[in-house]
C-alpha cells in the first residue's frame, strides 16, 4: 500500500446498461450526473454510513452498495479487521431510474475506500468488489459497474474470471437521456426477461451486438445506429414503461441514429451524430411523453471517457483506476 489518505472523495458517472442488444455485456459511461462518496478513515473497525445520499436509501451498511463495496475492498486488501471507515454519499443519479445509480454508488465507494487504503487493488479487483455489492441489490452483472469505473464503452467478456474490454468510442457520438417521471426496480425489469430464447432470435441479437461493437471501434455511427436493436429485453420490458414506444418513435423521426431502454428503464436513450440533432431528439422525446401526460426530464450529453476518479479539491479529476 502507498499514498494512503485519511479522507477522500470519489465520483463515479452514471451509465447505460445493455446499450441496446448487449444484455448484461455492454455498458456505456455517460458524462454529467453521477454519484460521489466521501470516505473517512476511523479508529474503530467496520464500515458505517453517516449519510446514505437519499431519504429512501438505507443507512444500514449491509444494504447500501457504497458501503458493501467499500467493505469488500477492505476484505480483498486484507484490511477488513483493522480498518474503520465512515461514508457520506451524494446521489446525483435517480433511484431506480435505469442510469446505473446503484452501480455508481458502489464504484465511488470502492474507489474512495481503495484510495484511503493506498490503492492496493487493480481494476479487476475493484470490479469484483462492486459486483459483490451490486449482486445484493440488482443482480450479478457488470454492465453498469465496468463503464462507471473505467469510462467509455465496455464489453464484459466474462465475470468468472473478470475480463472486461474497453471499446473505442466515436468522438462525435451524442447521447440523449429521457427520464420519465417513473421508477422501475431492476429486479422487476429482470423478472420480465424470457427464460428461453429461440435460436434465430439469439443469433440476430448476437449479430447486433457484434455490429454495435464494430461500429463503435471503427467510428461508424451509422452502423452503430443500425445495430442498436434489442429483440430480447426491449419487447419484454416496454409494456412496463408507459410512453417509451411513443418516445422512441419520436426520437427516430427527429433523426436519432437509434433508441432503446437504458438498463431496465425507465430511462430511454438515443444516439445522435451531432449536438444539434441530439437537441432536436431530446425535444421530440420530451414532447412525446408530454403528449401522454407524462412528465419527463431530458439531457443531452456525450460518453464519459474517464470513468471514476478522485475529486477532492483537485482542479482536474484524477483517474485512479488500474487498466
Amino acid at each position: 500500500m502507498n499514498d494512503a489518505k485519511t479522507s477522500t472523495t470519489a465520483y463515479a458517472p452514471g451509465s447505460i446498461g445493455n446499450v441496446g442488444p448487449g444484455l448484461d455485456i455492454l455498458g456505456l459511461a455517460v458524462a454529467g450526473a453521477g454519484d460521489t462518496v466521501t470516505v473517512r478513515r476511523t479508529g474503530a473497525a467496520g464500515v458505517t454510513i453517516l449519510d446514505p445520499g437519499h431519504p429512501e436509501l438505507p443507512a444500514d451498511p449491509e444494504r447500501h452498495t457504497a458501503a458493501l463495496a467499500a467493505r469488500e475492498v477492505c476484505r480483498l486488501a486484507g484490511a477488513n479487521e483493522a480498518i474503520g471507515m465512515e461514508l457520506r454519499v451524494q446521489k446525483g443519479l435517480p433511484l431506480a431510474g435505469g442510469q446505473g445509480g446503484s452501480a455508481a454508488s458502489a464504484v465511488a465507494g470502492a474507489v474512495a475506500a481503495n484510495a484511503v487504503l493506498g490503492q492496493p487493488l487493480c481494476s479487476n479487483e475493484m470490479i469484483q468488489a462492486c459486483l459483490t455489492a451490486e449482486t445484493l441489490v440488482a443482480g450479478r452483472h457488470a454492465d453498469n459497474i465496468a463503464p462507471s469505473l473505467l469510462g467509455g464503452l465496455v464489453l464484459i467478456r466474462s465475470l468468472e474470471p473478470v475480463e472486461v474490454i474497453s471499446i473505442p468510442v466515436p468522438p462525435d457520438l451524442w447521447i440523449v437521456l429521457a427520464h420519465p417521471n417513473q421508477t422501475l426496480r431492476t429486479e422487476e425489469g429482470r423478472a420480465r426477461l424470457p427464460q428461453q430464447i429461440p435460436r434465430d432470435v439469439a443469433l440476430k441479437q448476437a449479430a447486433h451486438v457484434a455490429a454495435l461493437v464494430a461500429g463503435s471501434a471503427s467510428n461508424d455511427l451509422d452502423l452503430m445506429g443500425r445495430a442498436l436493436v434489442d429483440i430480447i429485453a426491449e419487447p419484454a420490458r416496454a409494456p412496463l414503461l408507459p410512453g417509451f414506444v411513443e418516445a422512441k418513435a419520436a426520437a427516430l423521426l427527429a433523426g436519432a441514429l437509434g433508441c432503446s431502454i437504458s438498463g431496465s428503464g425507465p430511462t430511454a436513450f438515443a444516439f445522435a451524430a451531432t449536438e444539434a440533432l441530439a437537441l432536436g431528439v431530446a425535444r421530440a422525446m420530451g414532447d412525446a411523453y408530454g403528449a401522454l401526460g407524462i412528465n419527463s426530464h431530458t439531457r443531452v450529453t456525450q460518453p464519459d471517457l474517464a470513468g471514476a476518479r478522485l475529486i477532492d479539491r483537485d482542479p482536474q479529476p484524477e483517474v485512479i483506476v488500474c487498466r
